[in-house]
Formats: structure tokens, C-alpha cells, sequence
């Protein structure tokens, strides 16, 4: 009685699929240490809460926070094109606004290129002009404000702002915003020589444009 021959296993595709295994479990294994390890205020609130903030922007065009995490695809085309490093991708301790663009007003500020808002695949940064942008509002905080507390005389606002006399003006001296023309570019916040303990600056940027209703 002859006796079958068993079929040659292929080991180099055993071998192959249990290497991919072992690297699957590698990383998701890495990914969950890393959430584990993030500070305890990411737990609480940094995963699903907005990185919108106080100087902490969306580029031009953006639309509404409320559907940026979900419109956005992470492609990094308007980091990538940016000629001023203004905007920076967010890491995993964002949970899922991970991978969303961001600008750090105070760090390097939007100088109003518009490239960003060219590459945008999906919409997400909406095809705007300079003039339309509204990343935020410059707000005076005049009590740290050394020209309005009357200690110097300061224009570094006013100089710096690509909209002087429409976005900012000085009235006796002292600046002003006007809240129709001001774009939110930060350049403002970045300029200001007077910084907190904080990390505020005596004129900052809000983001209150991120919170308008989503229009479907």
C-alpha cells in the first residue's frame, strides 16, 4: 500500500506571513504603550478635545472645527508647500486631531502666502484671498500692553501688521483693532516684545471664526 506524499509546505510564505504578524503586533502593541505613556491631561482631554485655542490656529480658509477632524485627510500637502514653516502637523498626543495642520501664532505666524489654500485637496482650506482670511481676531490685552498702560511708546503691532491703517490703526497712539479687516495671521502676536508668565503676549490672536456654524 503506497502511501501519499504529504504536499511541501512553502516556508518562505509561512515564514513571510508570521513575520507580518509579529510586526502587526508590534506596532499596535507600540501605539497603545505610546497613549499610555502620554501625560494624564492628554487622558482627559487632549485625544478628543480641539487644539484650537488662544494662538493656536487653523491655516486660511479653513472650515469650521467642528467638521475639520473629519474633512481633513492628513496629506500634509499644505505643511509641505508652506514657504515659512508656519504650519506644523500634529503628533499622536492629539488623539484624533493627530496629522491636522496648526499654527503656533507666536512661533512663526501666517505671512498670508495662500499656497496652503491652492493645495488643498478636499476643501478643507477653502480657496480664499488674503483679504478673506480669518484664522482670528487680534485682541489688546490692554494691561500688559506697554503703550496703552503708558510706561513706552510701542508700534511694533502696528508696524508689523500687513493691514496697518484698516486692521490696526493707533488712536492716540495706542493700537486699535478693527475687527472687519483683521485676518488672524498672527503677525501681531509674533512681533510683541511683552510675553507673560503665561506665554501670552500683550496682543493675541482668537481663534473665534473656528466655532461658526458648519453650512451644508
Amino acid at each position: 500500500m503506497k502511501l501519499k506524499k504529504s504536499k511541501p509546505e512553502n516556508t518562505s510564505q509561512s515564514c513571510l506571513s508570521g513575520e507580518t504578524k509579529l510586526h502587526r503586533r508590534v506596532f499596535l502593541k507600540g501605539l497603545a504603550a505610546s497613549v499610555l505613556l502620554l501625560p494624564a491631561e492628554s487622558h482627559a482631554g487632549n485625544l478628543m478635545s480641539s487644539p484650537v485655542k488662544t494662538n493656536r490656529l487653523r491655516p486660511p480658509g479653513a472650515v469650521p472645527e467642528e467638521i475639520f477632524a473629519g474633512k481633513c485627510i492628513r496629506c500634509g500637502r499644505c505643511v509641505e508647500v508652506c514657504p515659512y514653516k508656519s504650519i506644523m502637523p500634529l503628533d499622536v498626543r492629539n488623539g484624533i486631531y493627530a496629522g491636522t495642520p496648526l499654527v503656533f501664532a507666536e512661533n512663526i505666524p501666517c505671512y498670508l502666502c495662500m499656497k496652503c489654500v491652492q493645495v488643498c485637496p478636499t476643501g478643507t482650506l477653502q480657496k480664499i484671498s488674503q483679504e478673506e482670511t480669518r484664522m482670528g481676531l487680534a485682541i489688546v490685552n490692554k494691561h500688559m500692553c506697554i503703550t496703552w498702560r503708558g510706561e513706552a511708546l510701542c508700534r511694533t503691532c502696528y508696524n508689523v501688521c500687513p493691514y496697518k491703517e484698516t486692521a490696526i490703526r493707533l488712536d492716540e497712539l495706542r493700537p486699535v483693532v478693527d475687527e472687519k479687516y483683521c485676518t488672524g495671521c498672527g503677525l501681531c502676536t509674533h512681533g510683541c516684545p511683552i510675553t507673560n508668565e503665561a506665554g501670552l503676549k500683550a496682543i493675541n490672536i482668537e481663534p473665534i471664526y473656528a466655532s461658526a456654524n458648519v453650512k451644508w
